[in-house]
């Protein structure tokens, strides 16, 4: 299994490096079997996050026509006022340190990001997962319309908005879109990425490696609807 983790200007540290670590864990568990990447839709260059003084460095382009995960991060900035919604109109200009996280959301849809994104979600071999406001970019490119989704609480009205059905959830499977709530619920997403396409065995070994148990139930659209309480 291939794991392409998207970089982006703005783009939340913790968002990319917590599913970075236990994907790259699994490939030390499998001998191999998984490997990971950081991409860009531009190529190799450093990235600038949202948090200051950090970066990365995108090794390759992100290739739609690879197998495997697409993983999108969100962004670290300035929460912003309530309703704001991202603003493309804003450009790619150079990440500021008073940037909101809804403008650098907004800012990925001047890139060629959505054209790469699309050709993935076309892909029948890709599995599209996002962590945090990365769900919102897969929205914006116009990918999560009918689908079962979570992002950060703060964003669930806007998922809905774009014709998402947003879930209130940690871990969100919807077959070939795969998604994660807040911040840290990256490392869950990533054990849970390793346990559906690798195995239990391997996903319970890097729990233990670092030492964190997954919260919350993954969200599956099957069974019975629940009585209300």
């Amino acid at each position: 299994m291939h794991a392409q983790i998207v970089l982006f200007d703005g783009f939340d540290p913790l968002d990319v490096i917590a599913p970075y670590e236990v994907l790259s864990a699994g490939g030390a568990a499998t001998e191999g079997a998984v490997t990971v990447e950081l991409v860009s839709a531009e190529g190799p260059r450093e990235v600038a996050g949202g948090v200051a003084g950090i970066a990365l460095r995108a090794t390759a382009v992100l290739d739609p026509d690879r197998a495997g995960l697409v993983l999108v991060p969100g962004a670290a900035g300035r929460i912003g006022d309530p309703g704001d919604v991202p603003d493309h109109e804003a450009g790619a200009a150079e990440v500021r340190e008073d940037a909101t996280v809804p403008e650098l959301l907004g800012r990925t849809l001047s890139t060629g990001l959505p054209t790469l994104l699309k050709a993935a979600a076309e892909n029948p071999d890709v599995t599209l997962t996002a962590v945090c406001g990365g769900s919102v970019v897969l929205a914006m490119a116009g990918l999560l319309e009918g689908r079962y989704a979570t992002t950060h609480y703060m964003g669930l009205d806007l998922l809905d908005a774009t014709g998402a059905h947003a879930v209130h959830a940690r871990v969100v499977d919807d077959g070939d879109l795969v998604t994660g709530a807040g911040v840290t619920s990256g490392l869950d997403l990533g054990l849970y990425l390793l346990e559906r396409e690798v195995g239990p065995r391997v996903a319970h070994a890097v729990e233990e490696l670092f030492a964190h148990e997954r919260r919350g139930t993954v969200w599956r659209n099957t069974g019975p609807q629940p009585a209300r309480f």
